[in-house]
């Protein structure tokens, strides 16, 4: 049977806001992250006036939408919604947590924009290395087992998908040893979804000024496989996992709020975490951003389930990769019926802030600023690596 290694303890201190922001700045500019409009702007993303959510949204169509919405017939309102997930890094620790992660990252990216997660389908894509080796097959029916498992609990079929097996080139070097490139275990996963009304579609970038934005979902210490661990050379960690019977609850809270017109944005949390995240929704939005992180809950499970009073750092807090968390705006005067909907259904909602109408994203744990930089810069560093 096979066993993946176990990962190392990683626990990140208090860093000072000078460093936090570097990190940031880096995270926006690795190639997982930064913006993909290069590519996305030579190709035709409208077909008969159809497209509701196209791949760029924001005043400037420069921000990363989650997912795209198109309305297919256009004399009705029904649209389809189509995102994707995927983390291959995930898949250096187990590949049942990187395919269990996959699941829910397409699942959120579909739910962020107001898809229905009840009626969502889903289709896979693996990509592996020689599957006659014990171990590659191992790590292959693992991922295989997540995808069951996710699939199952969130009533989410596979209807299609395809693999790639056998990815791997040998050579011999100049002093002729032969040598082996494999491709890492991969899983891309796409999901299709449905809305009954585009009109109630929603789009990533900041609105309003004065609005203000919550945190939906719990924060962890898992930061294994993260894009804090690439571009700072951290390789342990826990990866993330997913909590599916959870993550269900979630999506449907959040879907119940998108349909109730409560949300005037929503950002599915993933590659680079909270800062990431929100310093997106502000870019995109042309806007500015104040987030306190001294409300985030930050006591973690122990072994035996037990909260304990470890808290996570603000560096934690900012980078960690939990699955299954959304930012989401809303007016001031919705917040009260908002944070009703997600108390009800048990879910944890957080006020963070608000949005700004000045030029930089700051983040403070209490009276302490752990993150600040201007939307400019973080604009150029996310826009520089593609932009040829």
């Amino acid at each position: 049977i096979y066993e993946p290694p176990q990962a190392k303890s990683l626990s990140i201190g208090d860093r000072d806001a000078a460093a936090n922001s570097e990190t940031l700045l880096k995270i926006l500019g690795s190639y997982n992250v930064a913006s993909k409009h290069w590519v996305i702007r030579q190709y035709d993303h409208e077909v008969q006036a159809g497209s509701v959510v196209k791949p760029l949204v924001g005043p400037q169509c420069d921000g990363p939408g989650d997912a795209a919405v198109v309305r297919p017939k256009l004399t009705s309102r029904r649209g389809l919604v189509i995102s994707c997930g995927m983390n291959p890094h995930y898949g250096d620790f187990d590949t049942y947590h990187m395919a269990a992660s996959a699941i829910d990252e397409a699942m959120r990216n579909a739910v962020a924009v107001g898809a229905d997660p009840s009626k969502i389908a889903i289709l896979d894509n693996f990509c592996w290395g020689y599957t006659d080796r014990a171990e590659t097959l191992g790590s292959l029916v693992r991922a295989a087992i997540a995808c069951q498992d996710l699939a199952v609990t969130l009533g989410t079929p596979f209807v299609s998908g395809k693999d790639s097996l056998n990815n791997e080139f040998s050579f011999f070097d100049d002093n002729n040893e032969k040598q082996t490139i494999a491709i890492p275990p991969s899983l891309l996963i796409s999901a299709m979804g449905q809305i009954d009304d585009v009109s109630k579609s929603v789009t990533m970038d900041a609105k309003e000024a004065g609005n203000a934005i919550f945190l939906v979902g719990d924060t962890h210490r898992e930061l294994g496989g993260s894009h804090y661990g690439l571009v700072e050379n951290e390789p342990g960690g826990a990866v993330p996992e997913v909590d599916a019977n959870l993550a269900k609850k979630t999506f449907a809270t959040v879907h119940q709020a998108i349909q109730s017109r409560l949300v005037r944005s929503c950002h599915d949390l993933c590659e680079g975490g909270l800062a990431a995240a929100a310093v997106e929704m502000a870019l995109a939005g042309g806007l500015g951003m104040e987030l306190d992180l001294a409300t985030v809950s930050r006591e973690q499970p122990s072994n035996d389930g037990v909260l304990t009073a470890v808290a996570l750092s603000a560096t934690e807090v900012l980078f960690s990769e939990s699955n299954t968390r959304f930012l989401i705006e809303c007016a001031p005067e919705s917040a009260d019926t908002l944070s009703k909907i997600f108390a009800d259904a048990g879910i944890s909602l957080t006020r963070l802030g608000q949005v700004t109408d000045s030029d930089k994203f700051t983040v403070r744990d209490g009276d302490a600023v752990v993150l600040e930089t201007d939307i400019a810069t973080a604009k150029s560093a996310w826009q520089a690596p593609l932009d040829w």
